[in-house]
């Protein structure tokens, strides 16, 4: 039978006080300190909590170091495409001045050697620019950048620092044509350097020229140099055309065939010159001025 009304003791029911209990456990923790401090009765258990934990430390450390290296990887990502994007916009800065440094050095070096041309020929001649290309594709022809104002005249010879390009064969107030000596209705009288032989050349299609009206047993081989003749008044003598790279000789017709490939770039050439027509030696500046009085010791005029 239960006792009604029953009820434990205080000190059971409360327990110790808390400063009791905090005492208790500062007393305890000092010891255990103490023991495991002088002699090392912790270190086991402490290796094995260590072990124990270590897979809840690196489950607790996973998240935040995946995401630390997500943001790394993107952000390195972003930095790398930018200074791809940077090299490669560098790059074609570069490319494009590199081209035109090429091109200006190009142009320059041909500048150079239209001068020199200029000096050997000796003659009054003016420098101009191809402009581009003329639009009948069965001709070829094309227009540089100088015309009637600047002296350019129907018929006027033009070359390149190599040799024989063509002919103006149209003029216009700024501009003018001219047709390459490899348009098929271009004719120019040569010679053959070595032999001396008279021939007309014509234009041959295909960027190439041809050798006519010579009898198949013409003293001509592969290899000759051809230069004008001079004959015809347009053209300086011993300008260079071309040179010989094929012979087809046909006996039974009494001719044969003289294929030539010209020596200049007739339809590469960026600059030319428009040799006048009245041909004469560039003349010195002061070649015109009035000499200077002779003078006696004195510094009278010395009288004549």
């Amino acid at each position: 039978m239960s006792v009604v009304g029953h009820q434990p003791p205080p000190f059971f029911k409360r327990g110790l006080p808390a400063s009791a209990r905090l005492t208790l456990y500062l007393v305890l923790s000092i010891g255990l300190l103490v023991a495991d401090l002088r002699f090392r009765y912790l270190e086991t258990v402490r290796h094995g909590v260590t072990v124990l934990t270590y897979p809840l430390q690196i489950a607790a450390s996973t998240p935040a170091e995946w995401a630390n290296r997500t943001y790394d990887y993107f952000s390195s990502l972003s930095s790398l495409q930018s200074e791809i994007k940077n090299l490669r916009a560098r790059a074609l800065d570069d490319a494009k001045r590199l081209l035109r440094q090429q091109s200006l050095e190009n142009e320059n070096h041909q500048l150079r050697e239209l001068l020199a041309m200029r000096e050997r020929i000796g003659a009054r001649s003016i420098a101009a620019e191809v402009l581009y290309t003329a639009r009948d594709p069965f001709a070829r022809r094309v227009i540089i950048d100088r015309g009637e104002r600047d002296g350019i005249e129907q018929g006027l010879a033009t070359i390149d620092n190599a040799g024989v390009v063509g002919q103006v064969t149209r003029v216009f107030p700024l501009q003018a044509e001219v047709t390459l000596l490899t348009d098929k209705d271009q004719a120019i009288p040569v010679k053959v350097v070595r032999t001396g032989q008279r021939a007309v050349m014509f234009g041959a299609g295909g960027g190439m020229l041809e050798l006519r009206y010579l009898a198949a047993n013409a003293d001509v081989e592969p290899g000759d140099v051809i230069v004008t003749s001079g004959l015809d008044g347009i053209y300086l003598p011993d300008l260079p055309v071309a040179k010989v790279v094929k012979v087809n000789r046909d006996d039974a017709r009494g001719f044969a065939r003289f294929i030539c490939q010209p020596v200049a770039g007739i339809e590469r050439s960026g600059a030319v010159l428009v040799i006048g027509r009245n041909v004469k030696p560039l003349e010195d500046p002061t070649a015109n001025d009035p000499a200077p009085p002779t003078t006696t010791p004195g510094g009278r005029p010395k009288r004549k």
